[in-house]
């Protein structure tokens, strides 16, 4: 009997939970609806009011008066147009030369260039070691030396032996073997010759030249210190003389920039801009930066240094009679984009919606392609809260 009660209680609590929820559904339902019939009537009502504002400004003067709204006005005239990728870069130089060893390298025993010197394509900066490299020559001039002793007394023997031979003394065999003796001699001297040029280019090995002219920007090198070539630990040698910027450009412009594309290069800290064109473009996208290299020439200047950084403003988009407006002035509605324009109708000045079909967008300009010409008059300043037929008094100001 008790679990007969249990279960009536339960299915009782049941029914009445479901009743409440279908309630609660029912009572946000009816207020959802109400809703959206308020607001329509909202949208309606506003239309009627403007219109009425509308008609009653065409009939009444004294409410022509009252409703104009001041505005600053701007007739539209075609320009050129251009749209750039910003981007940032630095400056470079094309020649930045580390001064290297011609041999393996060695302890250095005299340095000749200090930070900041102007040094000359082929001076001497370093002095390497050349103790055992010298050595080496003064013993290979010595052998050298032996030899052409050994090969003057062996030529004069040839020519004993051949006079005796030619007057029928002595043998055919010792002719030859003084000639050949002669000949070993020749060719050993040609040897040691070749060998002491050897060690002299291996002595010019330890004197350290710049191979380029330019200005000494790093010296990092002591005497007695090793000296192999290392950037960290040698000469920098820089050539201001032909500059370049370098830049990296998103993988997602590939298809608008080419070898030749014209750039607008401004180097902030010293004021200054130049009108350039890329000249190299890397030929792989950056697995790091997803980009590509860009390098730019731009002219010799003794303000620029390597490193500066730089603006770099790359051309992708231009046309030389565009229709252009401020961009502040688009609006959006139901319909699409648009802009007010001062309509002239009859002896009044009245705003009107003029639907646009906008292009690029540069900094503060909006290119427009489609909804607006030449001559058209725009609202530039006093432009919100404008409605389609409201009446303007204005001060003109043509861009």
């Amino acid at each position: 009997m008790q679990s007969i009660i249990k279960i009536l209680f339960i299915s009782v609590l049941a029914v009445s939970l479901t009743a409440c929820g279908d309630t609660e559904k029912r009572v946000v339902k009816q207020k959802r609806e109400k809703l959206e019939k308020l607001k329509k009537e909202q949208a309606q009502t506003t239309i009627e009011i403007k219109k009425l504002e509308t008609e009653l400004a065409k009939l009444d003067p004294n409410v022509k008066e009252d409703r104009a709204k001041l505005v600053l006005l701007d007739t539209l005239k075609t320009i050129s147009f251009t749209h750039y990728i910003d981007l940032q870069g630095k400056v470079d130089a094309e020649n930045i030369s580390y001064v290297s060893p011609r041999g393996m390298g060695g302890q250095v025993r005299a340095v000749y260039v200090k930070k900041g010197d102007r040094v000359r394509k082929g001076q001497l900066l370093l002095k390497l070691d050349d103790a055992i490299v010298r050595q080496n020559i003064v013993a290979a001039r010595q052998g050298m030396e032996a030899t052409k002793t050994q090969l003057t007394l062996a030529k004069s023997l040839y020519e004993r032996q051949k006079n005796l031979w030619e007057q029928n003394i002595g043998t055919e065999v010792q002719v030859l073997q003084a000639k050949t003796n002669v000949e070993a001699l020749q060719n050993n001297l040609r040897t040691q010759q070749e060998n002491v040029k050897a060690a002299v280019e291996q002595q010019n090995t330890t004197n350290v030249v710049s191979n380029v002219d330019g200005v000494a920007d790093e010296v990092n090198i002591h005497v007695g210190e090793t000296f192999t070539g290392a950037p960290m630990a040698g000469i920098k040698i820089v050539n201001t003389s032909r500059l370049k910027v370098i830049t990296d450009i998103p993988e997602n412009y590939i298809a608008k920039v080419a070898k030749g594309t014209a750039v607008v290069v401004s180097i902030p800290d010293i004021g200054k801009t130049f009108n350039s064109s890329i000249n190299v473009i890397s030929q792989s996208i950056s697995a790091a930066t997803r980009g590509f290299i860009a390098e730019i020439s731009i002219p010799a200047d003794k303000d620029l240094k390597p490193n500066l950084m730089a603006n770099v403003k790359i051309q992708d988009y231009a046309v030389t009679n565009a229709i252009v407006a401020p961009v502040n002035t688009l609006q959006n509605d139901e319909k699409g984009k648009f802009v007010m324009v001062a309509v002239k109708e009859g002896n009044k000045l009245v705003a009107r919606k003029r639907y646009i079909e906008v292009g690029e967008l540069y900094e503060d300009k909006l290119e427009v392609r489609n909804g607006l010409k030449a001559g058209d008059v725009i609202v530039k300043e006093g432009y919100q809260s404008l409605y389609d037929g409201q009446l303007l008094t204005t001060a003109a100001a043509n861009s």
